[in-house]
């Protein structure tokens, strides 16, 4: 065989970077929806196990416990038995937990089988973006990340009125069912078009940093969401949650500074290269805020509109519209403006859009509140296009494993803490103005909030360098201002 013959044989045999993409997208469109659809179910399945609706927030938190924990471990299980194989298992167990959520007849086994589900979770995401890392050349990157986005940012959006049109008109356990036709489709799909990468070189796995990175993480969750619900009785609970956390955070920083002849589970001296530290900490800035978004957004629709779930649900589907209408735009605007550029101002221009958020109110016309929301899906999905990409710019092969556990790490973590922050504002602001119930004031002054946050991302976005990205993006660094 000639060299021709064998290039184009590698060519054919390498899927085309959007079918791995969607393949890749369509797991974690499965579990964004679970988890939205979910949080509409909750009362009906509190009636269902004769419990009340405040201890349904366990059936939410112990999958965010499982993710936690395993997260951090998703590079190394990878390197270990192969992307694929890691991928297909992750599908096959996320939908084996939500079969036995369908079964669940009560709350205990119902958390059990979330624990089930959040272990498959936790490998799906990370291990899908390390395929596409390993998979995809840098020139297509930006159009991989943006096609490997939308499905999961349209999850979210789609959650509240598939969930409330499942509740109304069928059975609570169908939200589980659902994941089953898309698991066996995403299951048959990887094993067709997804190569197996296997790392030759084998690295003994940190057990101890595994359990003091896991320790820390549950803990904070916990402590804050249990903080984020405005209950004094839980104070104490919720402190004593969040201190064991950060010493157990601690602990684990000084555990990964020791000289080892392996890296810890999560890698900190990937915080040294350039690009991988500005996207992780303006990234974590505006995921705190796009975490608030989806859970502030339909309870204001609902609560201070007085929409339906399912109404509150179509108009909110304007986000995923405007995160569609991205998928093919983000290439062409970082190629002329670059990353830096856009960066710096599409974190402005998007919390200001938050901001807008704030101002809503019954007698807006619904055509301009779902043109604003159509405008913050294409701002927001065009931000975590360019943060999700400019991450790895310098990223060495062999590191690559560990970048994406940490950034898929904290990725989760401050979407957890944007719901936790989105919540903890509006509770504040109810108890200011002593309502019992959210007021539309609330809503306002928690949406303030979360945007004050995410408008610290721009001048942290603006450290990047002006060449950052060129390769992904195709820009040139000559046409940007130094």
């Amino acid at each position: 065989m000639t060299e021709l013959d064998a290039g184009l044989a590698g060519a054919l045999a390498r899927p085309n970077f959007r079918t791995t993409a969607l393949i890749l997208a369509s797991a974690m469109f499965m579990e964004q929806l679970d988890a939205t659809v979910l949080a509409t179910a909750l009362p009906a399945m509190a009636r269902s196990f004769d419990v009340s609706p405040a201890h349904m927030s366990i059936a939410l938190t112990s999958y965010l416990l499982s993710l936690a924990i395993l997260i951090p471990a998703s590079g190394h299980v990878a390197d270990r038995f192969g992307a694929r194989t890691v991928f297909t298992a992750a599908m096959v167990v996320f939908v084996a937990g939500s079969v036995l959520c369908a079964q669940a007849l009560s709350l205990p086994f119902l958390v059990a089988a979330r624990l089930l589900q959040g272990a498959g979770g936790a490998m799906m995401m990370p291990v899908g973006r390390l395929v596409l890392l390993r998979t995809v050349d840098k020139r297509d990157m930006v159009s991989a990340m943006g096609w490997l986005l939308v499905p999961a940012l349209i999850g979210p959006i789609l959650g509240p009125p598939v969930g409330g049109a499942i509740v109304t008109y069928l059975d609570w356990r169908w939200i589980f069912y659902i994941n089953v036709p898309i698991c066996i489709l995403g299951i048959v799909l990887t094993q067709i078009f997804i190569p197996n990468m296997v790392e030759d070189r084998r690295q003994p796995f940190d057990f101890r940093g595994f359990v003091l990175s896991g320790l820390s993480l549950s803990c904070l969750l916990f402590g804050f969401e249990m903080a984020s619900r405005g209950t004094l009785a839980e104070a104490p609970l919720a402190g004593s949650l969040i201190g064991v956390g950060l010493f157990s955070g601690a602990a684990y920083i000084a555990h990964a500074r020791r000289p080892r002849a392996y890296p810890p589970i999560l890698d900190l001296t990937l915080m040294r290269i350039h690009s991988f530290r500005i996207s992780v900490i303006a990234g974590a800035l505006s995921r705190i805020t796009q975490g608030a978004q989806p859970f502030l957004l339909p309870l204001m629709m609902q609560i201070g509109f007085g929409m339906s779930a399912a109404q509150s649900g179509l108009l909110t589907f304007a986000t995923a519209c405007g995160s569609m209408l991205m998928k093919g735009l983000a290439r062409p605007i970082l190629r002329r403006f670059g990353f830096r550029t856009t960066l710096i101002w599409n974190s402005l221009f998007s919390s200001l859009l938050y901001a807008l958020c704030a101002s809503f109110r019954p007698d807006w016309p619904i055509w301009a509140i779902f043109a604003v929301l159509v405008v913050c899906g294409f701002s927001m999905s065009l931000q975590f296009t360019a943060y999700n990409t400019v991450a790895y710019d310098d990223i060495p092969a062999n590191r690559a494993s560990s970048a994406n556990s940490f950034y898929s790490t904290f990725q989760q973590l401050m979407l957890s803490f944007g719901i936790c922050a989105g919540a903890l504002a509006l509770s504040a602001s109810r108890l200011i103005g002593q309502h019992l119930e959210p007021s539309l004031a609330d809503f306002s002054a928690a949406f303030l909030v979360v945007t004050a946050i995410s408008l610290l991302a721009s001048p942290v976005a603006a450290k990047l360098r002006p060449d950052a990205g060129a390769a992904m993006s195709g820009h040139k660094a000559s046409e940007m201002e130094t």
